[in-house]
């Protein structure tokens, strides 16, 4: 089984999979990936016609030409096992899961397990204390996982704190963070509630940008430009990371491991940020 590496994630668009209306629109929509939600926005009684709408829909060509996700209900719940299968049978070329609710490496194992050789990737949402405490061996424990995702509502709860845009989050962020880049993978913020609130949300998106965040999750449309906006480099940081590319591969060439740039010095260590800044973009060095 081969994985591809994935593409940038800077808004991810959650639509609930019972809703018909709503996914006959999100196809067409901005966001870099949509993710089909089977889980929190799916009452009970639902979630059979759901997942069944939802499988049906990925085979579509309007659906197989984009980006997707599935986030399935908890693993250990009534309707995962199912909603896997259904998943896998789509054979969506740009899919990946969205596991909820993960809290321990076993977690994604298991997953692991009932995935067998199919080519899909996992991102894990982390919200909850335990999921918060644990994330460092979870991003250590998934040869298919491609991206930790911070859960603000359930992870307020977890915590008892109230579920809204402006408490202040920077603990979970930089927690989830660190796990995220210790083990190469995408780290994406989670939704701002507010859906009024247009400053808001660029202030916060704008806020885990500068943290180091490849993106976001949107729970509205109207959301997704602004979060497009906030993680999109601009041309001077875009020519500035090829630059610096450039200029390390010069100095390997001659056997340095350093190079003069800009009036200081650069080494290996900031390829990687350089990488990730033309990847959000969808540029190649």
């Amino acid at each position: 089984m081969a994985l591809k590496q994935p593409a940038a994630r800077r808004s991810c668009l959650t639509v609930p999979g019972s809703s018909e209306k709503m996914l006959a629109k999100a196809a067409l929509l901005a966001a870099d990936e949509i993710v089909l939600d089977l889980e929190d926005s799916v009452v009970a009684s639902a979630k059979r016609e759901a997942r069944d709408r939802v499988a049906k829909l990925l085979t579509g060509d309007d659906w197989q030409r984009r980006r997707v996700a599935v986030r399935v209900n908890a693993i250990g719940s009534p309707w995962w096992e199912d909603d896997v299968t259904a998943v896998v049978a789509a054979r969506h070329p740009q899919l990946s899961l969205v596991v909820p609710k993960v809290e321990s490496a076993a977690t994604l194992a298991e997953l692991d397990a009932r995935l067998g050789q199919a080519p899909l990737g996992v991102q894990a949402l982390i919200e909850s204390a335990a999921g918060l405490a644990y994330a460092r061996e979870i991003a250590a424990s998934g040869r298919r996982l491609e991206a930790l995702i911070l859960g603000y509502a359930d992870l307020a709860a977890s915590l008892g704190r109230a579920a809204d845009s402006t408490q202040p989050w920077l603990f979970a962020q930089e927690t989830l963070l660190l796990a995220a880049r210790a083990h190469g993978l995408q780290a994406i913020d989670g939704p701002f509630f507010t859906i009024g609130d247009a400053a808001g949300l660029r202030r916060a998106a704008d806020t885990a940008r500068q943290l180091g965040f490849d993106g976001k999750w949107a729970i509205h449309p109207g959301q997704i430009a602004a979060i497009n906006t906030a993680f999109t480099p601009g041309e001077a940081e875009v020519n500035r990371a090829r630059a610096l590319l450039a200029a390390l591969d010069d100095a390997g060439a001659r056997g340095q491991g350093a190079a003069a740039f800009e009036g200081g010095m650069i080494d290996e260590a900031m390829r990687a940020a350089a990488l990730r800044t033309l990847a959000r973009v969808g540029v190649t060095p």
